[in-house]
């Protein structure tokens, strides 16, 4: 089972890492040289982030995982933890702006909650698959 685990995971953060860099630096665009409000600019990187996000995750990472979901079934489920995620994502990067710590740490802590909670939910709900050992 680690064997299998392993590239997947591996695919995972890599597709993680695409969100993650892409939206970063959107959000440093906006919010540093356009100087918009952090909201905003973190909702164009979010943008950007959950759709190349979805892309690697659905057709690389768990591509052979997921045979019996029609595609629509997929995108919803995506959204449906996206958008607690999103809630979740702000109110940490929010609250740790509150105490006086810059969003672009906070991108930081939020990201480390999320690999663990997205890998999680995409891997038992949005991407099903048989998550049951094969013989070899």
């Amino acid at each position: 089972m680690a064997r299998k685990l392993s590239p997947q995971f591996i695919k995972y953060l890599a597709g993680g890492s695409l969100y993650f860099w892409s939206g970063y630096a959107i959000f440093a665009i906006g919010y540093s040289l356009l100087h918009l409000w952090w909201l905003w600019a973190k909702m164009a990187a979010d943008i950007v982030g959950w759709t190349l996000n979805y892309l690697a995750q659905r057709y690389w990472a768990f591509a052979p995982s997921h045979p019996h979901l029609r595609e629509i079934e997929h995108i919803k489920r995506y959204l449906v933890i996206e958008s607690i995620g999103f809630v979740l994502d702000y109110l940490i990067i929010a609250g740790l702006k509150s105490i006086g710590i810059t969003p672009y740490i906070g991108f930081f802590v939020s990201a480390g909650f999320f690999t663990v909670w997205s890998y999680l939910w995409y891997k038992y709900w949005v991407f099903p698959g048989n998550n049951r050992s094969t013989p070899s």
